[in-house]
């Protein structure tokens, strides 16, 4: 559902034109430079924006061809309507023409003459301004009819069957009654009569019929300030009179106004007539729906039915002050039965009171219209000129009972807005008010009800300015307004429908002002004082103090005796942000999240106020603290990242530090969490669409919502969880609302109301969009929802489904257990959904939890086996689960049935592609758990994630494995058993694709392994196909310096042309630099006919390793072979190899932020320490790199748990990991698992986050140790408890012999604290250690790595 506020009415006699066409209700009005047509109350069908700088004059519409015809004063346009067969219906411009041709049209357009537009039979339509012009529209319009007049015309009316015209001029008495003599198409001529009033006629109508082709006598209502309404009916066509008096109401006496009985003065009525069209309409739409509960004898019903059989047309008199009375005028233009006006009803009731809130002495001018559709209610249009039309429906039985209980009206629509194109909208904090600007200085508050039934925006008060506004903000709930312009900053008061200034003063400050911003009030009871700030583009700063006058927060009339306060305005402070940078803009942030707590400190939980960015795209957000005391006020950066997007267009940024910045040319945008100081998408567009507009709100769990805007179209996307296995958006796109079909006019500004609506503003217009919406039209396609009643969903429902906590049973929260080690809560997890399964019937619900216990998740490993497996007594399927089931333990066979089982249960919780994931995820956990008892952790976690990318490899676009899985594999102490697994995953037939989507000769740590599976590649790329060919393997076989093996397979390619050519080339000594000269210029010729892996085989037989690998790189782009070409061709310790990792592997780390690449890379290079800090400290921050890192090294995907997982395990692994890990300070540490904790809880793991910062173990601050006597501190002493094996790899000096002998003694000898710890070793119970060595012997690096993998 939506509401819309199609645009201010035009204050004019002919603004609002209302028919019956073509079996649908069709209204049309004017606003601003516009008419908008509406079909139903609150259904938008088009707005037609004119081009001409004069304003409309009138509008009308034919009932028999639908179309709409509108003026200006120069000119008329006639728009046809064409689409209905398409149910598409749309109005377009069929023809136009000058008023009176082009001299009278220039004449007209200088003076107030009205100009006046009515439609006729046959499409004929009569134009009136200084004479009356008869058209015929049906092709080309023509005029066959003109008639100058001595008076201007006000009004002119064409009777239904263009026998009649009758006009009125300006404050005229005479109405002039013209009978049509002739209805040829060339011939067409009038006579008239003139009827006369006592008082000036206000308004006319003809008589409608109750069908189009339907022969009726013509009846004319005359309207007249005298009060009275006169009906004038045709006698004897052939005699002289034509129309003659039938009768007259006397309003004033119809509802008699007890307080102006002794006035002089009439009390003006308004009244309208109900014609006998929409009489009959009504009355059997009520005699369907029967007698109301409110009139249980149904007497309203027969008294309506009593009048209805009376066949009457009825005026309704309202004083619009309670009362209502109708009048019916029976036989009205019968010849043969007696006339009589006769009284139909009389009511007092409270919904008659539409003019509450005016004083009773103004009479506002209204114009009042009633229709009835056919299978409807009555329905009453009341034009009200102070810019409005309220639209409401009545049953008329209802409508005319006396009974004062009785429901009569019902509010249908409200058609207001602006009547200038709006250009900005600012919300109040807590999105219960919105004031709104015009590009004409019009200003208006607009109030809401949060969480009404009924969508929509009540117009509270309109201001209007001379002087260009340029900033502004409302004050508690919009009772207040604050505008900002060039030298002066005023105050209003907007509880009154009339506008009050309050206070205004001037100000003297250097540079243009950038923003209007609320500082939060030190205590919730100082509601009538509010420090307002503005920032300049020059760094400079003025705070006001704003004195509002006492009022009651709740609603309740202020108590007399209390104090009075007049609003205010003072220059509070001066001051300077220095610490801004080189500033660009700086906006107030949007509210989102929890409403804010005022606290009265000054710190980063401190509620921001602004956000400021810089030329250089630098993003900050704003706190301050207004301290009374001290009369000044303290600025705090809560935070602030470089984003690298220079000159950004547009930024916007919410309460939850959450930065939205769009690119300089508009075409693309970024979502920055600024705290987490990470890129969380982007997005780009093509040229012509135009970004315009940013806009946060967020759902009561704080889950973030941005509009984005575009000319003409506002996109919601909303926040996912994060997916580091998938690799999926961190945001979605979730539903497209456009306004191109409702008005051409780009859009102008759009905001957030406080319940999740959406406000657009496009033109005149306001579209307020509530958060219901069709999911089968959402842009989310893979999302299961359940179906809701009417198929409409809630948009914080749908945002939760994308971002909140997972079910355990998810494949990510599966995926995350098990790169944490928690294996046992995995086979938990699995064991309670294959229980669950086996009993589940249709139609029930499943737990997210499967009825698992909570502190099975977050307590440490001893606790989580004793406690994860037991059921809360009487849960789930407890009470069915028999004693055998309980007992039964996770293995191969448990998973096979878990996966027959979900090939044919859908789960609610997850999409079609979770749930294959999920049968994927069972069996790899299956298969991994066959190998339990031969792999350590770190294996089976590199197992588990191979074994699912190999499930999963037709549905991504994965080629390889990431640099995470290879880390695992790294440290792993069973890579034979890896290498094996790969080998039987490819069928014994590893060729070079396969070993690089496994990435084993990265993760391979055994030099010797290395070569012996580079040679096991080089025989299966030799065998891959059936004809034999050498050259797909020289590479391979060159790296390895078998020149020999390389030789006898070319002699058995006789099939090849370039046999003997080769053979005799590689019969030469390539020791001798002839030859290597000609086996480079080979090299060369290669790389000019694109045979780059031939040539790079050429560059290795001359000896140019460099070069071998450069072509490698640089040519096949394929950086794995160039790491293993350079590890089999000179070792892990040669020269090539380190100035691989250190030029190239730690560039890429650094420019794509991938700190598992850099990880491995310090690793191979034997810095270990680096590595472990590589884990915790963005890449681009420890290493330098010639190039500044792009967007993808802070995109979200840099970061990921399981980085703190490695990190735990690596940095007591080695004396160098305990030193590196000693470079972390226990603050960036603290940061890094409070981040990584929050990376959980974005991935919907929230009970991962629980477990980590409640069981993570710091090491001990090493600030208070002594260094020891080489000036290191011991590492050792960073422990807090016995570990089981540090291996000693830092570089001894002489110096240092002592240093290091006594750290290995204090190594035995330290005290075990004992502390439950997320990522602490432990020692492991296997016995005492040895004793360390009186004299230190540096150990064999093959003896002892190998054992640990490395």
């Amino acid at each position: 559902m939506k509401a819309v506020l199609p645009g201010k009415p035009a204050s004019r006699l002919q603004a609002l034109a209302t028919g019956y066409w073509d079996s649908r209700r069709v209204t049309v009005y004017i606003t601003g430079n516009a008419f908008a047509i509406l079909d139903e109350p609150d259904t938008l069908l088009q707005t037609v924006y004119d081009d001409d700088q004069d304003p409309l004059e009138s509008v009308a519409l034919d009932e028999a061809s639908g179309k709409i015809a509108v003026c200006t004063r120069r000119a008329v346009r006639i728009y046809r309507p064409f689409g209905r067969e398409d149910n598409d219906l749309r109005w377009a411009l069929q023809d136009s023409f000058a008023i009176g041709g082009a001299q009278e049209a220039a004449a007209g357009a200088d003076t107030d003459n009205a100009v006046g537009l009515s439609w006729g039979a046959s499409e004929e339509l009569l134009v009136s301004h200084t004479c009356l012009e008869l058209y015929q529209t049906s092709s080309t319009p023509k005029r066959c009819w003109r008639k100058p007049l001595a008076n201007p015309v006000r009004l002119a009316s064409l009777s239904y069957d263009s026998a009649y015209i009758a006009s009125v001029g300006k404050y005229d008495k005479l109405v002039k009654v013209w009978r049509r003599l002739s209805f040829g198409a060339d011939e067409v001529h009038f006579d008239f009569i003139y009827l006369s009033h006592p008082q000036l006629v206000t308004n006319i109508q003809w008589r409608r019929p109750f069908y189009i082709d339907q022969t009726i006598d013509n009846v004319l209502y005359t309207f007249c300030t005298d009060n009275q309404v006169r009906i004038w009916a045709g006698s004897d066509s052939h005699g002289q009179q034509h129309l003659h008096l039938w009768g007259k109401l006397d309003l004033a006496v119809a509802i008699q106004d007890r307080a102006l009985l002794g006035s002089k003065t009439p009390s003006l009525r308004l009244a309208f007539i109900m014609h006998g069209r929409d009489l009959s309409a009504a009355t059997e739409q009520a005699v369907q729906d029967g007698p109301s509960p409110a009139d249980e004898d149904a007497s309203a019903l027969d008294h309506l039915i009593a009048v209805a059989n009376r066949s009457p047309e009825v005026c309704v008199v309202l004083d619009g002050r309670g009362r209502m009375s109708a009048w019916g005028f029976e036989n009205v233009s019968s010849k043969t039965q007696k006339p009589s006006i006769f009284n139909v009803a009389h009511v007092i009731s409270p919904e008659f009171d539409f003019l509450r809130g005016i004083p009773a002495t103004a009479m506002p001018h209204v114009e009042a219209y009633s229709y009835c559709n056919r299978g409807g209610h009555l329905h009453i249009l009341l034009h009200f000129f102070d810019g409005r039309v309220e639209v409401y429906s009545s049953n008329l039985a209802s409508f005319f009972n006396p009974n004062p209980n009785a429901k009569r009206l019902a509010l249908e629509g409200l058609w207001t807005g602006h009547s200038a194109p709006i250009r900005k909208i600012v919300r109040n904090f807590s999105g219960r008010a919105i004031v709104s600007r015009t590009e004409k200085g019009e200003s208006i508050i607009w109030k809401h009800e949060l969480n009404a039934k009924r969508t929509t925006l009540s117009r509270q008060v309109a201001i209007k300015h001379d002087e260009h506004i340029h900033r502004m903000c409302l004050l508690r709930k919009g009772r207040f307004v604050v505008f900002l312009r060039h030298q002066t900053i005023s105050l209003w008061d907007c509880r009154q429908s009339a506008p009050l200034l309050l206070a205004e003063r001037t100000y003297d400050v250097s540079g243009k002002p950038l923003c209007l911003l609320i500082l939060p009030r030190h205590r919730a009871e100082d509601y009538t004082t509010a420090h307002i700030a503005t920032i300049t583009s020059e760094k400079q700063g003025i705070v006001w103090e704003v004195k509002l006058p006492f009022y009651s927060p709740d609603g309740a009339p202020v108590v007399n005796g209390s104090k009075h306060q007049k609003g205010s305005i003072r220059e509070f402070v001066t001051f300077q942000l220095a610490d801004a940078g080189d500033l660009a803009y700086v906006l107030p942030v949007d509210p989102a999240g929890s409403a804010p707590i005022i606290s009265g400190f000054l710190d980063v939980f401190a509620r921001d106020v602004a956000i400021s960015y810089t030329h250089s795209g630098q993003v900050e957000f704003w706190t301050a603290r207004v301290d009374q005391q001290g009369q000044r006020v303290e600025w705090l950066s809560t935070s602030s990242m470089e984003t690298g997007i220079a000159n950004p267009a547009l930024v916007s940024g919410s309460t939850m530090k959450k930065a939205a910045l769009v690119n300089a040319t508009r075409s693309a945008f970024t979502i920055w969490d600024i705290r987490g100081a990470r890129l969380e998408y982007t997005q780009e567009f093509e040229n012509h669409h135009t970004i315009k507009d940013l806009d946060w709100t967020s759902t009561p769990d704080s889950q973030s919502i941005l509009a984005v805007g575009f000319p003409h179209r506002v996109l919601l996307l909303a926040q996912m969880r994060f997916d580091y296995l998938n690799q999926g958006p961190a945001w979605a796109p979730i539903r497209e609302i456009s306004t191109r079909d409702m008005t051409p006019h780009p859009i102008g500004d759009s905001t957030w109301l406080g319940d999740g609506h959406l406000v657009i503003g496009a033109g005149n217009q306001f579209f307020v969009h509530d958060r219901q919406f069709d999911v089968s039209s959402s842009l989310i396609t893979s999302l299961r929802l359940p179906d809701r009643k009417g198929g409409k969903w809630d948009l914080f429902d749908v945002v939760q489904r994308l971002n909140g906590p997972l079910p355990v049973f998810h494949p990510q929260f599966l995926s995350q257990c098990m790169l944490a080690g928690k294996t046992a809560l995995v086979h938990s997890i699995l064991m309670a959904l294959h229980k669950t399964l086996k009993y589940w019937v249709e139609g029930e619900a499943i737990d997210d939890y499967l009825g698992l216990r909570m502190e099975g998740f977050y307590m440490d490993d001893q606790a989580s086996k004793a406690s994860s497996s037991v059921m809360h007594s009487g849960e789930y399927f407890s009470r069915r689960m028999s004693q055998d089931d309980s007992d039964e333990a996770f293995s191969e066979e448990v998973a096979v049935a878990i996966g027959e089982k979900l090939t044919r249960v859908g789960l609610a919780q997850l999409s079609g592609h979770e749930q294959i994931q999920l049968v994927d995820i069972v069996e790899c956990v299956g298969m991994v758990e066959k190998q339990r008892r031969s792999l350590d952790d770190n294996g089976a976690r590199f197992m588990l994630f191979f074994r699912q990318h190999a499930l999963r490899k037709g549905r991504t676009s994965e080629i390889h494995m990431s640099w995470r899985e290879i880390n695992w594999a790294y440290h792993s102490g069973s890579q034979d058993i890896l290498v094996d697994f790969v080998s039987r995953q490819h069928h014994g037939t590893v060729l070079w694709e396969g070993a690089r989507e496994s990435g084993m000769f990265m993760w391979l740590a055994d030099n010797a392994a290395v070569k012996a599976q580079f040679e096991l590649i080089a025989r299966n790329e030799y065998a891959k196909s059936e004809v034999k060919n050498p050259v797909e393997c020289s590479l391979f076989y060159l790296a390895l310096k078998k020149k020999t093996v390389l030789q006898g397979l070319w002699r058995m390619a006789s099939w090849n042309r370039e046999q003997a050519a080769t053979q005799r080339f590689l019969a030469n000594n390539f020791e001798d630099p002839k030859w290597r000269t000609a086996a480079l210029k080979n090299a060369y010729a290669l790389m000019s006919k694109r045979r780059f892996e031939y040539a790079a085989a050429f560059f290795l037989l001359a000896d140019h390793l460099d070069d071998a690998v450069n072509v490698i790189l640089n040519q096949i782009k394929d950086l794995q072979l160039a790491v293993a070409v350079a590890r089999v061709y000179e070792g892990d310790q040669g020269p090539m190899l380190r100035k691989l990792l250190e030029d190239e592997v730690l560039s890429i780390a650094a420019q794509e932020g991938n700190r598992w690449l850099a990880s491995w890379a310090f690793w191979m290079l034997h810095r270990r320490d680096m590595a472990v800090r590589a884990l915790v400290t963005p890449v681009y921050d420890l290493i330098e790199t010639p190039g500044s890192p792009d967007l993808k090294s802070k995109l979200f995907l840099t970061d990921d748990p399981a980085l703190v997982i490695l990190y735990a395990q690596l940095r007591q692994k080695t004396l160098q990991t305990l030193r590196g890990a000693s470079k972390v300070t226990p603050k960036v540490e603290w940061e890094f698992v409070l981040h990584n904790a929050r990376l959980y809880d974005r991935m919907g793991c929230d009970l991962l986050g629980l477990d980590l910062v409640r069981n993570w173990e710091f090491l001990k601050p090493s600030m208070n140790m002594r260094p020891g006597l080489g000036g290191e501190i011991d590492p050792l002493k960073l422990l807090k408890r016995r570990t089981s094996l540090v291996v000693a790899d830092l570089p001894v000096t002489p110096a240092g012999k002592a240093a290091v002998q006594m750290m290995a003694a204090a190594a035995a000898a330290a005290p075990p604290e004992m502390k439950s710890g997320f990522g602490g070793g432990g020692d492991n119970g296997h016995g005492q250690k040895k004793p360390p060595p009186t004299v230190f012997e540096e150990p064999d690096a093959n003896s002892l790595l190998d054992s640990f993998g490395f």
